[in-house]
C-alpha cells in the first residue's frame, strides 16, 4: 500500500459535468488519477457511482484540506453522497464465528497470506471450539456464549468488545441472529455469508431438503446484514453445478466450498473500498 494512494467513492443524482468537475479538481490538487470506474443507472435522469484512486504527494498532511476543498467545490454543488480514504488506512476486521470453520479459517489464512485487504483484530465465538487454531495464530479469542435467555447480555458483551476496535464485522458462518439494536450500535458494516438455497430452503437439515427436490446447483451469498433477516444489499454470489450422483455430504462439501471462495472476495472488496451500496442494492467496481 502506498501512503500517498488515495480512493474516492462517489454516489449522486447523475449530471453532466461530474466526471470533468472532479478530474479537475484533482488535478488541480497536483493528484494523478490512476484508476478510473464509473456507472450510471440511465442515460438520463439516473444515478451516477464512481470509484476513482488517485496517487498525491503529502497525502497524509493535505488529507484534511483536500476534503474540505472536494466537498466545497465539488460534492456540494453534485449533491453527492462520498467517502475519501487513504489507501494507507487501517482497515480492521473482527471475526464473529460458531462452530463450522470453513469461512473463519480461510479468512485467517488470508489474512496471514495479506491478500484479505485489512488485519483480523480478534474472532469472538459462541463455542470455545476454535481458540486453539485461532491463539496459535497469535489472535485474540473471545468466547461470548448465548442462550435465548441470555442473548441481550451476549450482545452487549459483543459490542464492548467490538467497540473502537474494528472498521468491519465479518459473520463467518456465525450461527446467531443479530438484533435490530445490536446492529444500530455496532457503528460499522457487518458482512454475512449464507447458502444460496435461503430463503427456498429453510430451518434444519437444508442440503437433505434440496437433494430431496433435486437440485442442479449449490451456492452462496454474501451481503451487508440488515434487521430484515438475510435480506441485505448483496455484494457476491457464486455457484458450483452438481447431478444426481451427489449426496447431502457432497452437497455441504461443495456449499462451504463456494461459501469460503464468496465471503473472502466480499470481504476483500468491501476492504479495497469497492462497493457502495445504495436503495438495498450496490454497485462492486
Amino acid at each position: 500500500m502506498s501512503d500517498e494512494r488515495a480512493r474516492l467513492l462517489i454516489d449522486c443524482p447523475d449530471a453532466p459535468g461530474i466526471v470533468a468537475a472532479v478530474s479537475g479538481f484533482l488535478a488541480a490538487a497536483g493528484a494523478n488519477i490512476v484508476e478510473s470506474d464509473q456507472h450510471s443507472t440511465a442515460a438520463s435522469g439516473g444515478h451516477f457511482f464512481m470509484r476513482m484512486t488517485f496517487d498525491l504527494p503529502r497525502l497524509g498532511e493535505r488529507l484534511a484540506d483536500l476534503r474540505t476543498g472536494f466537498a466545497a467545490t465539488v460534492a456540494d454543488h453534485f449533491s453527492m453522497a462520498w467517502r475519501l480514504v487513504p489507501e494507507s488506512h487501517p482497515r480492521r476486521v473482527a471475526i464473529l464465528a460458531s462452530r463450522e470453520p470453513h469461512c473463519l479459517l480461510d479468512l485467517l489464512w488470508r489474512a496471514e497470506r495479506g491478500t484479505l485487504g485489512g488485519e483480523v483484530t480478534a474472532v469472538i465465538s459462541n463455542h470455545p471450539d476454535h481458540r486453539d487454531t485461532v491463539e496459535r495464530m497469535g489472535l485474540t479469542y473471545h468466547h461470548v456464549p448465548v442462550t435465548r435467555d441470555t442473548k441481550p447480555e451476549s450482545e452487549a458483551a459483543l459490542l464492548d468488545l467490538l467497540s473502537g476496535t474494528c472498521d468491519l464485522v465479518v459473520l463467518a458462518r456465525y450461527m446467531q441472529i443479530l438484533s435490530g439494536s445490536f446492529l444500530a450500535q455496532v457503528g460499522v458494516p457487518v458482512i454475512n455469508i449464507h447458502h444460496s438455497f435461503l430463503p427456498a430452503f429453510v430451518g434444519a437439515a437444508p442440503y437433505q431438503q434440496a437433494l430431496d427436490r433435486g437440485v442442479k446447483i449449490v451456492g452462496a451469498t454474501a451481503h451487508y446484514v440488515t434487521e430484515e433477516l438475510d435480506s441485505g444489499p448483496i455484494i457476491e454470489q457464486d455457484v458450483v453445478r452438481i447431478d444426481h450422483r451427489a449426496d447431502v455430504d457432497e452437497l455441504a462439501r461443495l456449499g462451504a466450498d463456494v461459501e469460503r471462495l464468496v465471503l473472502g472476495r466480499a470481504v476483500r472488496w468491501h476492504l479495497d473500498d469497492r462497493v457502495i451500496a445504495h436503495d438495498g442494492s450496490t454497485v462492486v467496481f
